[in-house]
């Protein structure tokens, strides 16, 4: 019955394919929006040492599992713990990824959109010429406009929709092969051009001389935190990539290359933007504005700024846009599996239903922004605009999804499964079999409580 399901089944067709969709999936906002800002606000390079250790120890072994279970199941998110522990609870880990990743993509197409706009402004010179405190007044007067996020987000949308349209092949695939080389050459060049500028050494220094008299334990929670958010775990992404990776493919390996490409596009992210920063003399810890605020108003200092502003603005959107269709993804498996819907109708449905829901959240920092939602972070109960409090749900979420998703493949999979999967079926020597268990069952669990328990009751 598995190996019918499995001719039918859309898949991955090459290696090459399946490191594109699955490294553009976890390569996102997360690393060249977020990473930079949190980097700053969190002292550079000591936090940098932090996040790739918590990589190492907590990330990759949660990619892997996802990747097993997929692999495995043969299935959604949903579908993949319905199959292999079926009359059991723990289908509820699949729907809790799928509400992830609806909740994600509503805020993350809204922020999508504001890219696509800068990138406009950045091509009509709509940036050029204008202070630190105008830029600011741009930011401030766009994100709170009432139809203008949602036009931008409208778009983005549409074109997120449009691939998944073509499926796994002749969709995902086909365009993460063209969009993840491109972001690797145009973030390259802005790497090159930052570290080449006048005063740029204070910047690489900030990154890559830790001090770890600034290192906090709320930094270290940042850190796992993002590890999280960075490689899109615990949304069910990974899941449904592994149902569509074939038998023969190193599950380790991918999930390994994976990580160290998200991880090295985050560092050269990094690059691209702390040596210009401190360049012009400019606070690196300028918060979630640090890209369009902060960045435009570097741009504007530089020798054809224009044109790197227009290359970074794309860069943001390309980023966006491939880790957008793997989470659109995981709802449309979702509907195809569990109901049979086409993929037209699963992909719209999901995709109109979603930019509604973010049309709505864009206005938490416009017409909605008096409306505020109770959230309990930090031991305390405190009032959100409904973009941000669906931002930090979502924070909330990841890390519980991970932690089922490792005590599913650490407690209730059995050993040979996960080593026949590991191994595909002995094609792959697995020595690390016994780490890797011993880091789901137990390490892994217990840092992913310690982050979840600590950013809502405030333990640190």
């Amino acid at each position: 019955m598995s190996n019918q399901t499995q001719t039918v089944r859309d898949g991955f067709s090459s290696r090459l394919g399946i490191i594109a969709a699955a490294a553009g999936s976890a390569i996102g906002l997360g690393n060249i929006w977020k990473f930079p800002y949190i980097t700053g606000e969190n002292g550079g390079a000591a936090f940098i040492l932090v996040y790739l250790f918590c990589i190492a120890l907590i990330g990759v072994p949660v990619m892997l599992s996802e990747f097993v279970i997929g692999r495995r199941a043969q299935k959604d998110a949903v579908g993949s713990f319905k199959t292999l522990a079926p009359g059991t609870p723990w289908f509820f880990t699949g729907w809790l990824g799928i509400t992830a990743a609806f909740i994600i993509l509503s805020f993350y197409g809204v922020v999508a959109g504001w890219t696509l706009h800068y990138l406009y402004l950045a091509i009509s010179g709509g940036l050029q010429g204008l202070s630190a405190e105008q830029l600011g007044a741009v930011f401030g007067g766009f994100i709170s406009n009432p139809w203008q996020p949602i036009f931008w987000q409208v778009l983005f949308m549409a074109a997120t929709i449009a691939v998944v349209l073509g499926g796994i092949k002749n969709g995902i695939e086909r365009y993460s092969k063209i969009l993840m080389p491109l972001l690797l050459v145009i973030l390259v060049i802005l790497a090159i051009r930052s570290v080449t500028l006048d005063g740029a050494k204070q910047g690489m220094q900030f990154l890559f001389s830790p001090d770890f008299s600034k290192l906090n334990v709320e930094a270290i929670l940042a850190a796992l935190g993002h590890a999280f958010f960075s490689l899109s775990l615990g949304m069910g992404a990974m899941i449904t990539y592994g149902s569509y990776i074939q038998k023969k493919e190193n599950l380790g390996a991918t999930a390994l290359q994976v990580s160290i490409a998200d991880t090295a596009i985050a560092l050269i992210a990094g690059l691209a933007i702390f040596p210009a920063v401190f360049a012009f003399g400019i606070e690196p810890s300028a918060g979630p504005g640090l890209v369009f605020i902060t960045l435009p108003n570097v741009f504007g200092q530089m020798a054809f700024g224009s044109v790197f502003a227009i290359l970074f603005f794309a860069l943001l959107a390309v980023a966006a846009i491939t880790s957008a269709i793997s989470i659109l993804e995981v709802v449309v498996a979702y509907l195809d599996d569990e109901f049979s819907w086409s993929r037209t109708a699963s992909t719209f449905t999901v995709g109109v239903a979603i930019t509604i829901v973010g049309a709505i959240l864009s206005q938490g920092n416009g017409s909605l922004a008096d409306l505020k939602l109770p959230f309990l972070l930090n031991g305390e109960l405190i009032g959100m605009n409904i973009f941000d409090w669906f931002i930090t749900l979502s924070d909330q979420l990841l890390p519980i999804g991970g932690l089922a998703i490792a005590l599913f493949a650490g407690w209730k999979m059995a050993k040979k499964d996960i080593a026949d999967e590991l191994s595909s079926s002995g094609l792959w020597k697995i020595a690390y079999l016994e780490i890797y268990r011993f880091t789901v069952r137990i390490i892994a669990p217990a840092a992913i409580a310690f982050v979840f328990l600590s950013s809502i009751f405030g333990l640190a």
